[in-house]
């Protein structure tokens, strides 16, 4: 007699440890957390000496983070456990836009400015559920060998998260990079080494000192007839390929 399929077992709840030096700051997120059925509010913490010894002690999945605190900042106590293998997913939670690239760079799964609306929180805590759910375990989004999968950006005066997906090529400015998305492009204050070294390159490709492009946005290889290769993409546009960059571009063809 057949059986039906056995449903896969839900995730343990999101224990979640709550840190930020102002009191009525925590009472805000956890009342905004009180009826989110995916979180387990499993302490509190008011600096970031508190907050290492708590995440040493209960282990959480999920830190909600202050970054502007006496004594140890948010951004170095998320730099303090990055090594850990079992160190929480991080959710910074600033009233300050300024710190989003340090943000980046530590990978945080989300990034929310005070105060903080109750759709935006629920959402970021959705997607780190669906990333546990898919992955069996709590690992926040930047295990060694996971690779960029979003980028967040400013926005006359927003923080817009953005799929690495989406973006169809980058292009250095100083000390900037120009996401371009369609007709549309954001800057983000990076090196174009950290972001070559964080993409994945079965989707990204390095054509020049200044210029990585979406694989898929590559419509042809063009010669110039006098020694030159450029990269045609599927808009029309030209981009020279550099001279350090000409074989592996050349290899995308090759296969």
């Amino acid at each position: 007699m057949a059986t039906a399929p056995t449903a896969a077992p839900e995730p343990a709840l999101l224990r979640t440890l709550i840190v930020d030096d102002e009191p009525m700051a925590v009472e805000r997120l956890q009342l905004l957390l009180s009826d989110n059925d995916r979180i387990q509010c499993v302490g509190t913490a008011n600096d970031g000496e508190s907050a290492l010894r708590l995440i040493d002690a209960i282990q959480p999945d999920l830190l909600l983070l202050d970054i502007s605190m006496p004594g140890l900042s948010g951004i170095e106590v998320a730099r303090t456990i990055a090594a850990s293998k079992t160190r929480p997913s991080v959710v910074f939670v600033t009233a300050f836009d300024q710190h989003a690239v340090q943000a980046f760079d530590l990978e945080a799964s989300d990034y929310l400015l005070k105060p903080v609306e109750r759709e935006r929180l629920s959402r970021a805590v959705d997607r780190i559920w669906d990333r546990r759910s898919e992955t069996g375990t709590p690992a926040n989004a930047n295990a060694d060998a996971a690779h960029l999968e979003e980028f967040w950006v400013g926005h006359r005066g927003d923080m817009i998260r953005m799929a690495a997906d989406e973006v169809e090529r980058i292009e250095a400015e100083r000390d900037y990079m120009r996401l371009h998305v369609g007709d549309r492009s954001y800057l983000l204050h990076a090196t174009m080494a950290s972001l070559e070294e964080k993409l994945d390159p079965a989707a990204f490709v390095r054509i020049h000192r200044s210029h990585i492009f979406r694989r898929d946005c590559i419509r042809k290889l063009v010669h110039d007839g006098i020694g030159a290769w450029f990269v045609e993409d599927t808009n029309g546009a030209r981009v020279r390929i550099g001279r350090t960059y000409l074989k592996a571009v050349k290899a995308i063809a090759a296969r």
